[in-house]
């Protein structure tokens, strides 16, 4: 899979909507929750968060890429947002190591323990 590359700025942004409690909260329940997401209500009671606040942190994600959004009946259900993740991760590793295998090769072992990797 040929990922878009991220610039700083895209970086930042994906970082600063990560670098709140509850909103980390919430996307780590959503890659939890697979492609598939999780309706608005069920989000809410999971993290315990009240449903304006949840809305808004829900909104700063979304402006960062980081979730989507569709309708399905009278709900909305959000997903995290796979590729942006994935770009973000790239940019971040993107230049380890500096040639040292040793200091990125425990990255290699946490995706390789993932549950989703095995």
């Amino acid at each position: 899979m040929l990922l878009t590359p991220m610039d700083s700025q895209g970086a930042v942004s994906a970082l600063s909507a990560l670098a709140h409690p509850a909103r980390l909260g919430v996307f780590r329940l959503l890659v939890q929750a697979g492609p598939e997401g999780m309706p608005a209500g069920e989000i809410a009671r999971a993290t315990g968060s009240l449903p304006n606040t949840l809305s808004a942190n829900l909104n700063v994600l979304a402006g960062a890429g980081l979730v989507s959004s569709r309708r399905e009946g009278r709900s909305i259900i959000y997903a995290a947002g796979y590729d942006r993740m994935r770009e973000l991760l790239a940019f971040l590793v993107e230049d380890c190591c500096g040639g040292k295998a040793e200091i990125c090769a425990p990255l290699a072992e946490v995706v390789e323990r993932a549950a989703c990797c095995a």
